[in-house]
């Protein structure tokens, strides 16, 4: 018997719509009490989106306001600022 190679699983980083392998990513995730946060592990429940780990990525996604598209929801600016900082300090 053959062995397949496995599949790698992909998504769409959704400031510059990359498909890209899931591990080169970071999830941004919604619960269901609504903080929404980076998710540096993968794991954690709710919603989520992804983005590339580049600080352009996340500014373009803000500005086209996609992560309250993913999440149908208003973002306030301060939960930008702190996945900003969580962004720089995953680098």
């Amino acid at each position: 018997m053959i062995n397949k190679p496995k599949k790698l699983p992909l998504r769409m980083c959704t400031g510059c719509g990359e498909m890209k392998p899931k591990k080169e990513l970071v999830r941004v995730v919604k619960p269901k009490d609504g903080d929404i946060a980076l998710d540096l592990t993968g794991r954690a429940n709710g919603r989520g989106a992804y983005i590339c780990r580049q600080l352009s990525c996340l500014q373009q996604a803000r500005k086209a306001r996609r992560f309250e598209k993913a999440f149908s929801c208003k973002i306030p600016d301060e939960v930008y600022e702190r996945m900003e900082e969580a962004l720089k300090d995953d680098e």
